[in-house]
């Protein structure tokens, strides 16, 4: 049963419905790779066997007596530990929400569990999903499955190291900046960042339980997996209209056009002038590319004509600041730590990339919010997404890097990164390929395509139009049939 733990999830429920194995055998699978692995990773910080064993129990019988759950009836899944779970600990790595639990499940979670799921366990995350490494002072940081002495990513970095180390097929996800996107290229596995609003937000922390609802932009949920059928399963059940939170739209699913290879075209680049990516990454894309190429894509290499990288990372900061203001709890604790980042992003690596990256405008929203100021930002916003938008429309995907770097060692949050030599801001090097879209609200896949010299994967990122995420991930599975794919880290 060790390939087991490996299969995506979509032919684990096929192979439970004809019963060619039980859904305890499955659970039972993944609770051994758990216990083998988890010490070493962190990547799940509560794990519900005695619930999951039940439920996996109840499956089996239910399907004896000819009943379904649902599309994933007896498949153990994971939850980022910043969605509510009813009756499971729902911590978001934040110390005073250490024994809080839920009376009710996140709208995305309740979801799943209704086509048949079993939650076997909450995947570690950063604290208040607030950083690109999984670390917080509940739990031990997530180490990277793929060499232990780099990060997972974050804040979804015990998402991608569980669906990466074949603790879970499925993992829910958040991206504000790149939480979904960064892990899946740091763990080598794929990751569905949809349009904004596509899905709903509500059980998701931040915002603190009790806080009113603040962050009504640029959030996403999403999801990790080991097959772009399992991100299409996934998404199709967890999108839609919510009830409870009204400005979700009800956008219907879009349907695929199935163009053939041959009439796709496809917009690619390898980085920003401003803002290189490691040669290893330019080179993994390129190799990509000259595949799709032979396949009989047509590719072009282009960048939008009007796109201004340092406005955009600009806009993107006071977007944030004014949606975090009222989200983040005020506490000395979290008070000295931002300024404590903040300070090292200000201070650290290139001083031209500095500049670039200007994390002191943080300051100014978060200090002194006006309500002007919100609303001049979101206008400043709504004029980049039309432009986004209309730059789009000749290209069927957009092909990019997703952070100047793969996998880096692990350091305090906000101290510099080595790309090739060049010490580059910390939220420079893993944000400034995945913010512009979080800014945007355009879906993104990431797929796997390469490894470095050393080992460590590298995605790409998939861009496609708003509202279609149904057309982008059948584009995305049609390019990973030609190159890429999913590779095992040795030793699981």
């Amino acid at each position: 049963m060790s390939d087991l733990v490996f299969r995506p999830a979509h032919q684990i429920a096929q192979m439970i419905r004809e019963r060619t194995v039980s859904a305890v055998e499955v659970l039972d699978a993944h609770l051994t790779q758990i216990s083998k692995h988890n010490a070493k990773l962190n990547a799940i910080c509560t794990l519900d066997e005695e619930h999951a064993c039940q439920r996996a129990k109840q499956a089996d019988e239910a399907l004896a007596k000819g009943e379904n759950w649902g599309v994933l009836h007896g498949v153990p899944i994971t939850i980022k530990d910043i969605f509510e779970t009813a009756g499971l600990r729902t911590t978001a790595g934040y110390k005073p929400l250490k024994n809080y639990i839920p009376q009710q499940d996140a709208t995305v979670v309740a979801r799943l569990r209704g086509a048949g799921a079993i939650i076997l366990g909450k995947t570690n995350a950063a604290e208040l999903a607030a950083d690109f490494q999984t670390t917080n002072d509940l739990f031990p940081r997530v180490n990277n499955p793929w060499n232990l002495d780099y990060t997972a990513g974050g804040s979804s970095g015990g998402s991608a190291a569980a669906v990466a180390a074949g603790f879970s097929p499925l993992d829910l996800g958040n991206d504000i900046a790149g939480s979904i996107r960064q892990p899946a290229h740091f763990c080598g596995v794929f990751g569905l960042k949809p349009t904004d609003r596509r899905i709903s937000t509500r059980g998701h922390i931040p915002e603190v339980p009790g806080q009113p609802k603040c962050i009504r932009q640029i959030l996403t949920v999403g999801c990790f997996a080991r097959s772009i059928e399992d991100l299409r399963l996934c998404f199709a059940l967890i999108a839609g209209a919510d009830p409870l939170q009204p400005d979700v739209p009800p956008v219907p699913l879009d349907t695929p056009s199935q163009k053939p290879l041959k009439n796709l075209r496809i917009a690619w680049m390898d980085g920003w002038d401003e803002v290189p990516v490691a040669l290893e990454i330019q080179a993994a894309i390129q190799s990509f590319v000259k595949d799709l190429d032979q396949a009989g894509v047509h590719l072009e290499r282009w960048i939008p004509k009007h796109f201004d990288l340092k406005e955009t990372l600009q806009l993107y900061n006071q977007v944030v600041a004014f949606n975090s203001f009222c989200a983040q709890p005020i506490d000395l604790d979290a008070v000295r730590k931002t300024l404590s980042f903040i300070f090292r992003e200000a201070t650290q690596g290139d001083k031209i990339l500095r500049n670039l990256s200007n994390a002191s405008q943080l300051l100014l929203p978060m200090l002194n919010p006006t309500l002007k100021g919100y609303f001049e930002a979101l206008t400043e916003r709504d004029r980049l997404i039309s432009q986004m938008d209309e730059a789009l429309k000749p290209w069927d995907v957009w092909l990019c890097p997703v952070a100047m770097t793969a996998a880096f060692t692990h350091r305090a949050k906000g101290i510099a990164v080595e790309v090739d030599g060049r010490k580059v801001p910390y939220l420079l090097a893993s944000g400034a390929y995945t913010m512009p879209f979080n800014l945007t609200g355009h879906p993104v896949v990431v797929v796997p395509i390469a490894q470095t010299q050393t080992g460590l994967p590298i995605g790409v990122q998939i861009i496609g139009k708003r509202w279609q995420e149904m057309e982008l991930l059948a584009i995305a599975q049609q390019l990973t049939e030609i190159h890429g794919g999913l590779q095992r880290p040795s030793g699981y």
